[in-house]
C-alpha cells in the first residue's frame, strides 16, 4: 500500500474518529488516503488555528485522542498557538503537517521551514517522518505520549514523497496500559498529616475533572468534610452544592476560596498545574504543610515546597486514602467557617437574581439566569477575556466537564471552535458559549464550518468594543487605561451573512424569557448582550477589602 494509506490505517487502529483540518498540497496523498476510510471522518475548518481549537476541545470533553492536520509553512505556524493552548491545558492533541520533498529539505525553498524544531516547545513529542517503515511504532509512539498523563500535543510531519512511496509494513497493535500508581506507605504518610491537621483544605485542578479521579474525591470529601476550592480548569471536579464546596480560587485576587487557604494549617492540592494558579498567590507567607497528589513530581518552586508528595494515577491514590480512613477513621473538623463562607457565596451569586436593569445587563444576572436554564450536565465553553472571570467566580458546576476554561495558555479565539466539536459529540446536552466580542472575531471564519456541519449551538457575546480584561487590569493598577477600544460589525447582518439564528437583549428582565427561546432554535445561534462592565471595578474593589472585614 501508499505510505499515506498506511498512516491512515494506523490512525484508524488507534480509534481516532475525526481529524480537523485545512487541506494543502503537500499533505494531497494523505487528504486522498483519509477521503477512502470508513472510519475517520474529516472536518474542514476554515483556518488551521479553529481546527487546534477543535481538536483540544475534543480531547477535553472526552479524554481521547483527535487530530488536527495543515499542510506546511503558513499552514503549520498557523496549527500553533491552539496547539500550544492544547498541550499546556493537558488536551491530548495529534498534530499532523505535510511538509515539501526531503531532497529539499536541506535548503532554502519554497515554503520550507523546520516545522519540527518550531513545534518542539509546545508538545511532548515531535518527529518527522523519514522512512514508511517506522510509520506504524511513530504512530503507536504518538498516541502513546499524546494520553500518557499528563496528556498533550505530539506532532508528526509527513514529507510528500514520503507519502507517496510504496510501503508493505502493517499498523502496531494498540493496546492499554495502567497509569503508575503511588506506594501506600507515602500515602499513608499524607493520612498521618491529616489527621494532625486542625483546618485542611484541597485545591482541586486540571487532573481532578477525570470521571475516576472526580468520583473518588466526592466519595474522600464524604468521608473527610474537608473542603475544596477548585482553579478555573478545576470547576464542576465536586458538586457545587456539597456542603464542602468553597467555590473557585485563580483570579489573582483574595476571595472567599483565598481566605480559606490562608486560614489552614495544611493544603493538599489534586492535579494541580502550576500555570492556573501560580503558589505566590496564594502560599506566599503559609506555615501551612502541604500534601502534592498528581500524576507527575511537583514542580520545583520557592512556594511549593510538599511535605508529601503521592506521584501516581489520581484515582488510585484517593482510593487508597479512602480505604486508609476507612480502616482507621479520622476525626471530624472544626470547619463552621466553612459554613460561613458558603452563606456568602450564595449572597454573592444571588444578588443580582431580581435586577431589572435596562441598556446594559450585569455579568451577575445573566450567568443566574443561565446556570438556571441549563441543565447540570449541559457544557459552557468559556473564551478568554473578562467574561473568564466572571463565569470562573459566579457560574456554579455540578459535574466535570460542564464548564470549560482555557486557562493555561490562555488563547482568546477558543469558544467558537471549541462548540463545533463539543456539538459533534455531545447530541443530546444544550451547547453554549460565552465569548467577549474582541475574542469572537479572532475565529469568526469558523461561522461558516459550524452552519455547514449544521451544529447546534449558542454563541453568547458580551459586547463591550473593547479589550475588557486587559482595561480591568490597566485601570486597577495604573487608574486609566491605554488606548483598547474598537468598533464591531452589525451582529444581525453577520449572523444573516452566514444564516445563522439571532438574538439580542439589553433588559435584564428579559434574559430567562430570551434563553428560553433557543430551545426552539435548530442550528448555530448568535445571542449579543451588551454587557455592564463597570461591574469589574467593583469587583476589584469588594476583593480589596474582603479579608480585611473577614473574620473566620
Amino acid at each position: 500500500m501508499k505510505t499515506s494509506d498506511l498512516f491512515v490505517k494506523c490512525l484508524e487502529n488507534e480509534g481516532i474518529e475525526y481529524i480537523f483540518g485545512v487541506p494543502g498540497e503537500e499533505n494531497a496523498d494523505f487528504l486522498m488516503s483519509l477521503h477512502e476510510s470508513k472510519k475517520i471522518k474529516f472536518i474542514l475548518t476554515r483556518h488551521e488555528q479553529g481546527a487546534a481549537f477543535m481538536a483540544e476541545s475534543y480531547g477535553k470533553l472526552t479524554g481521547k485522542l483527535s487530530c488536527c492536520l495543515s499542510t506546511l509553512g503558513p499552514g503549520a505556524t498557523n496549527l500553533l498557538t491552539g496547539v500550544a493552548d492544547a498541550n499546556m491545558d493537558h488536551s491530548p492533541v495529534l498534530v499532523i503537517t505535510g511538509q515539501g520533498s526531503s531532497d529539499r529539505l536541506h535548503k532554502e525553498s519554497h515554503q520550507i521551514m523546520d516545522v519540527c524544531n518550531m513545534f518542539k516547545s509546545v508538545t511532548k513529542w515531535t518527529t518527522s517522518v523519514r522512512n514508511p517503515n517506522t510509520i506504524p511504532e511513530i504512530v503507536r509512539k504518538a498516541v502513546r505520549l499524546a494520553t500518557l498523563e499528563k496528556p498533550g500535543a505530539v506532532h508528526i510531519e509527513l514529507p510528500e514523497d514520503i507519502a507517496k512511496l510504496n510501503v508493505k509494513v502493517k499498523p502496531l497493535k494498540s493496546y492499554p496500559y495502567r497509569r503508575s500508581i503511588a506506594e501506600d506507605d507515602v500515602i499513608y504518610k499524607a493520612f498521618k498529616l491529616m489527621t494532625e491537621a486542625k483546618s485542611p483544605i484541597l485545591i482541586a485542578g486540571n487532573g481532578a475533572i477525570r470521571k475516576r479521579s472526580s468520583r473518588q474525591l466526592r466519595e474522600f470529601c464524604e468521608r473527610t468534610n474537608i473542603p475544596v476550592v477548585t482553579t478555573f480548569m478545576g470547576k464542576g471536579a465536586v458538586d457545587c452544592n456539597s456542603d464542602y464546596c468553597l467555590s473557585t480560587v485563580g483570579l489573582g485576587a483574595i476571595d472567599y476560596g483565598d481566605i480559606a487557604i490562608k486560614n489552614s494549617d495544611l493544603v493538599i492540592t489534586l492535579g494541580y498545574d502550576m500555570v492556573e494558579y501560580h503558589p505566590k498567590l496564594w502560599n506566599r507567607n503559609s506555615k501551612a504543610k502541604l500534601i502534592h497528589i498528581d500524576f507527575e513530581a511537583a514542580e520545583i518552586d520557592e512556594y511549593y515546597i510538599p511535605n508529601v508528595e503521592i506521584v501516581g494515577d489520581l484515582a488510585n491514590s484517593l482510593s487508597v486514602l479512602n480505604k486508609i480512613i476507612d480502616k482507621e477513621g479520622i476525626k471530624a473538623y472544626d470547619l463552621k467557617y466553612v459554613k460561613k463562607l458558603r452563606e456568602n457565596l450564595k449572597i454573592d451569586n444571588e444578588k443580582f437574581r431580581d435586577d431589572n436593569q435596562k441598556g446594559l445587563i450585569k455579568p451577575q444576572k445573566f450567568l443566574y439566569d443561565l446556570r438556571n436554564f441549563l441543565d447540570k450536565d449541559d457544557i459552557l465553553i468559556s473564551d478568554v477575556g473578562a467574561h473568564k472571570m466572571w463565569i470562573a467566580r459566579n457560574y456554579p458546576c455540578y459535574e466535570p466537564n460542564t464548564c470549560i476554561i482555557p486557562n493555561g495558555f490562555c488563547s482568546m479565539g477558543y469558544a467558537l471552535p471549541a462548540l463545533i466539536s463539543a456539538s459533534l459529540i455531545n447530541k443530546k446536552k444544550k451547547i453554549f458559549s460565552i465569548c467577549g466580542d474582541a475574542g469572537f472575531l479572532m475565529n469568526l471564519q469558523e461561522m461558516e464550518t459550524a452552519k455547514r456541519l449544521n451544529s447546534n449551538f449558542v454563541v453568547i457575546i458580551w459586547e463591550d468594543k473593547s479589550y475588557g480584561l486587559i482595561k480591568w487590569k490597566q485601570e486597577a493598577q495604573f487608574g486609566k487605561s491605554t488606548e483598547l477600544d474598537f468598533d464591531n460589525p452589525d451582529w444581525e447582518n453577520l449572523a444573516k451573512s452566514f444564516d445563522w439564528n439571532y438574538i439580542y437583549e439589553d433588559d435584564s428582565i428579559n434574559i430567562t424569557k430570551r434563553l428560553n427561546e433557543t430551545n426552539d432554535l435548530e442550528g448555530p445561534t448568535l445571542f449579543v448582550i451588551p454587557i455592564d462592565y463597570s461591574e469589574n471595578g467593583k469587583l476589584t474593589n469588594f476583593l480589596d477589602t474582603l479579608e480585611k472585614t473577614y473574620d473566620i
